[in-house]
């Protein structure tokens, strides 16, 4: 049996994988699907986020230990969240089974103007202005992450509670930004099978940052050519079904 680990980014919880988390559980029948939140975030977000990605990565990993979820994982992991997966692969090879890297970017490979666009900037401080609503922060986030309209509006409401059940703090926020542009990807890539996905169209990190990954670490990139970064959100049938694919191909099926 099966355990899949899915991973967020930054700002985000859980509860942001949405109908995702049982289309996964429809696709993969026999697996177990975790949805783990980082210190910080979703149900840890009174404590402290981590100053770097290791130390979330190894929160992470002590957590999924303590909780009785024994390895393998396969893990699925987007935007930050796959920085902490590499950065757990990089501590603990041993528990992960194959990894998934969604719309992620990584120094030393791509510039600061590339991992995140410039186009970008005002409608993230937007929604991290101070005093502004959840809803019109949560709003603004879906504007520059999704793609799809109606994959917006359908989310909003939920995305809206979660930020008033569950906010994370502006320190936190902060915490955790440092800590994605300190962080630097190994050279060599992790040494278990990798898929990277990645949404041509993506507004917030360039669709650059994977290309260049997959070239350096030389493994396979699949892109989607209207999603945007939140390419779960805008399309979380598409990603399944790659999922679905490439471990038929690892089997020879």
């Amino acid at each position: 049996m099966s355990t899949w680990v899915l991973i967020r980014g930054l700002a985000r919880e859980h509860g942001h994988w949405g109908d995702f988390v049982p289309a996964m559980k429809a696709a993969f029948p026999d697996a177990t699907v975790l949805t783990p939140d980082l210190p910080g975030n979703g149900e840890r977000h009174t404590e402290p986020s981590p100053l770097t990605v290791a130390a979330m990565a190894e929160a992470l990993h002590t957590g999924l230990a303590q909780e009785g979820h024994a390895p393998p994982y396969r893990v699925v992991s987007l935007s930050l969240g796959a920085m902490v997966a590499v950065a757990w692969a990089q501590t603990h090879p041993e528990v992960i089974e194959r990894m998934v890297l969604i719309n992620t970017s990584m120094r030393p490979f791509n510039p600061f103007y590339e991992r995140l666009r410039p186009a970008a900037w005002p409608t993230f401080l937007s929604a991290a202005r101070p005093g502004r609503s959840r809803t019109e922060a949560e709003r603004a986030i879906l504007e520059l992450t999704s793609n799809l309209p109606a994959a917006r509006e359908a989310a909003l409401p939920e995305w809206s509670n979660i930020a008033q059940a569950r906010p994370v703090s502006g320190p936190n926020l902060l915490r955790q930004l440092l800590a994605a542009a300190q962080f630097r990807a190994p050279t060599a890539p992790p040494p278990m099978p990798l898929l990277l996905l990645a949404s041509t169209q993506d507004r917030l990190a360039s669709v650059r940052c994977s290309r260049t990954l997959a070239d350096q670490w030389q493994c396979p990139c699949i892109e989607h050519p209207t999603a945007g970064h939140d390419l779960p959100l805008d399309d979380g049938p598409w990603v399944i079904a790659q999922l679905q694919r490439w471990i038929r191909a690892s089997r020879g099926q």
